[in-house]
């Protein structure tokens, strides 16, 4: 089940663009925030996070509801939901399958 944000959600990282895109990560697949289990910021990515913060990222659970933010339309998925997509069942923006690749970043496996 996804669930649409109700309030704008803020993305945080270096030199974002609109659809939360950093310096880390860039290319038009890259369109994911996570949102930090310490802190409950939704982050472009790891490093950003880990650069701009006083922890280190720490992961989610994987059903954790509202984890994983699609940076286009802002809808909102738990990671378990999210690994299931291709695209944002909502706005249907393309996600980046190699983010599969930092899983244990963002969630406890």
């Amino acid at each position: 089940m996804n669930l649409k944000s109700t309030q704008p959600t803020q993305i945080f990282g270096h030199t974002l663009d609109k659809d939360g895109r950093c310096v880390h990560y860039n290319s038009p697949l890259d369109i994911i925030a996570n949102k930090c289990a310490k802190c409950n910021k939704f982050y472009a990515c790891y490093k950003c996070h880990d650069n701009l913060e006083d922890h280190p990222f720490e992961p989610q659970k994987l059903d954790t509801p509202k984890t994983v933010l699609c940076g286009v339309c802002k809808t909102t998925f738990s990671y378990e939901e999210y690994s299931k997509l291709t695209k944002c069942s909502c706005c249907k923006s393309e996600f980046n399958p190699r983010c599969s690749l930092h899983k244990g970043c963002y969630v406890k496996v």
